[in-house]
């Protein structure tokens, strides 16, 4: 994978995340034995240069595209225990930031069920590349970890022999790959 040395910048213009070869996700810790693992189906992102080195990051998943890989699980995410999806049917991010060779941190806010909070999410970037069908991609994989009950999603349970079933650390992932707008 080529990445940007560190006197490289990204060349100006917008980026649009390819959903298809792109992925938004989630884990928690689960009954505190394992990690819990589930994603978005449907969410957006997009990236500008401004050719100097200052990336701006706009993103956004639906609520109701959560993927749980269960539909009483998925139901209860939906209900207004967590995500609230009736009455906050967008999850968005917004943030800006500088790469330093393959690395990339971005400063914003992340907004879940109408509350806003700063977050820095950190990760890799790899150089622009010219894709077989014309185009140029490139790639920015992140992640940042939220405390849940920040964002009013503070359902739990308790265990029989202590501790509780849901932890309230969670971490964010997304993967994407983003294809040049054309100028």
């Amino acid at each position: 994978m080529t990445t940007l040395a560190p006197t490289e910048t990204l060349p100006a213009g917008t980026w649009t995340a390819d959903a298809l070869h792109s992925s938004v996700g989630f884990s928690v810790r689960h009954m505190v034995v394992s990690t819990f693992r589930g994603g978005f189906g449907t969410f957006g992102a997009q990236l500008v240069s401004d050719g100097s080195g200052r990336l701006t990051l706009s993103g956004s998943a639906r609520s109701e595209s959560i993927d749980t890989r269960d539909p009483n699980l998925t139901g209860h995410i939906l209900s207004p225990d967590f995500l609230d999806a009736v009455g906050y049917p967008e999850i968005t991010f917004e943030a800006t930031g500088v790469p330093s060779g393959s690395k990339v941190e971005f400063t914003g806010t992340l907004t879940i069920k109408g509350i806003t909070h700063p977050l820095a999410a950190t990760g890799e970037i790899t150089d622009a590349i010219d894709d077989p069908f014309g185009g140029v991609r490139l790639g920015v994989e992140l992640t940042a970890t939220i405390d849940r009950t920040a964002y009013e999603m503070n359902w739990n349970t308790p265990l029989p022999g202590g501790g509780i079933a849901l932890g309230n650390d969670v971490t964010l992932t997304g993967h994407y790959e983003f294809t040049k707008d054309a100028d």
